[in-house]
């Protein structure tokens, strides 16, 4: 038996239904052998079947499908329902009955997803039947169309496991990829910011030290790629961003400090800070500074220029809220749902350099406290909200 002929075997017998469809038709026919067979130019295999009649028939087992009446139904697309073989016109002759032993037969087509021809629905009795009536032949129908439905179905459900199965295993390595070439960019990194840092203790002619400078900042801007292409990586294969989290006594100063290197960067924007964070915070003070940061960004990439950008962090009852707002066009809800989904951007600020992980390794640091981060957004503000249990 060829591997697609057990797979489709396999479908048939997945079927649910396919059991008490069998019972209902032997039932209601007097047949002792009803089956459902896969049939193809050279092969008659029966997928699964009730036997009473005692042929020994088990599922996979195959017969030589020029033998068979299903065959017949093959080449016609047209069923066969036969009262009495012996005297039948068309079938008195065919080796199937005196093969099978039986008198009485019936035979319905059944098709794939693709409409093309799978096999059969049928049974057989050693005894005639009455049979050629159009309640009988209603149910044949009914019952054949059922189960074609369910062999399409099955049919997309094993395309569409295959495809996730392929999509898993490409995320996967992806996601490996991205983690070794996040770890082998510091070592060549390190050399550099080591290099960097020799290099300003020199006297150096004004042009150098420019050069230098840019220089700094671009090798610590490849530093915080390497680092957010990290924590995705963590994100994202299930680890979680990791956090050591231990009392914190002055967060506020080390969020305050955030704060003014943000404000040294962008030395044209303003931004308003209200600290009123009380007694020890159990936390991670940087990666939620890192969190500060990463939104303070987006505030000033994302909102209006001209206004200023808030935050403001406290605590109340154990727990430590966070907001940072800013003015400019309400974000709508269908990105809303989008913003914190990995390498995401809004299309409005395609030209923003970056890989677009900010939001998301945000929201990740606010899941390892064991906290939220929320988005709401109208024509007055787009406010981003931690809020974690400290």
């Amino acid at each position: 038996m060829s591997a697609s002929i057990k797979q489709d075997v396999n479908a048939v017998q997945a079927i649910e239904a396919v059991p008490a469809i069998l019972n209902i038709i032997a039932n209601t026919t007097g047949f002792r052998f009803v089956g459902i067979a896969r049939i193809t130019p050279d092969s008659w295999t029966i997928c699964t079947l009730i036997d009473d009649c005692y042929i020994n028939l088990l599922p996979g087992e195959q017969v030589d499908a020029k033998k068979t009446i299903c065959y017949e139904v093959e080449s016609s697309n047209e069923p066969i329902i036969i009262e009495h073989v012996k005297h039948d016109a068309i079938y008195h002759d065919h080796p199937a009955p005196k093969m099978f032993g039986f008198e009485s037969y019936f035979s319905w087509p059944l098709y794939d997803t693709e409409g093309n021809f799978f096999g059969t629905l049928c049974g057989f009795d050693p005894l005639p039947l009455k049979l050629k009536n159009d309640r009988i032949e209603a149910m044949f129908e009914s019952f054949a169309q059922l189960i074609s439905r369910q062999i399409s179905f099955e049919d997309s459900l094993k395309a569409a496991n295959e495809a996730l199965k392929d999509e898993q295993q490409i995320a996967q390595i992806r996601e490996q990829y991205i983690a070794v070439l996040g770890h082998d960019l510091r070592t060549p990194l390190s050399s550099i910011m080591m290099g960097i840092d020799v290099l300003k203790l020199m006297p150096l002619a004004k042009d150098a030290a420019s050069v230098l400078k840019r220089m700094d900042k671009s090798a610590k801007r490849i530093s915080l790629l390497a680092d957010n292409v990290m924590d995705f990586t963590h994100g994202k294969m299930g680890k979680g961003i990791p956090v050591t989290r231990q009392p914190c006594n002055n967060l506020s100063e080390i969020l305050g400090h955030t704060v003014s290197e943000l404000e040294s960067q962008y030395k044209k924007r303003e931004f308003v800070s209200a600290m009123d964070i009380k007694g020890p915070v159990n936390c991670d003070a940087g990666r939620l500074a890192q969190l500060v940061s990463n939104l303070l960004v987006n505030a000033v990439v994302h909102g209006d220029s001209a206004k200023p950008v808030y935050i403001e962090a406290f605590t109340h009852n154990n727990e430590l809220t966070i907001r940072i707002a800013n003015s400019g066009k309400p974000i709508p809800p269908e990105v809303q749902a989008r913003l914190f989904q990995p390498f995401w951007r809004s299309a409005s600020k395609g030209s923003h350099k970056g890989l677009g992980l900010g939001l998301f390794i945000a929201s990740q640091i606010a899941t390892a406290h064991q906290g939220s981060l929320s988005v709401a957004s109208d024509e007055h503000k787009t406010t981003f909200t931690l809020t974690a249990h400290v």
